[in-house]
């Protein structure tokens, strides 16, 4: 699956497009299909508060 990963600190120019293993559910667990998520300009910036 390909998923949006920050690794450092940094401005938006951090998150990097990386492809990942499918993820399995565990026990009582549902999987869901999400073709497209949106982004909004605060959650750019989440990850510089977050730590």
């Amino acid at each position: 699956m390909r998923a949006v990963q920050i690794t450092r600190f940094g401005g938006p120019d951090v998150m990097d497009i990386v492809d990942l293993p499918d993820p399995v559910p565990g026990d009582g667990q549902q999987l869901y299909e999400v073709s497209a998520a949106g982004v909004n300009f605060a959650d750019t910036h989440h990850h510089l508060s977050s730590n």
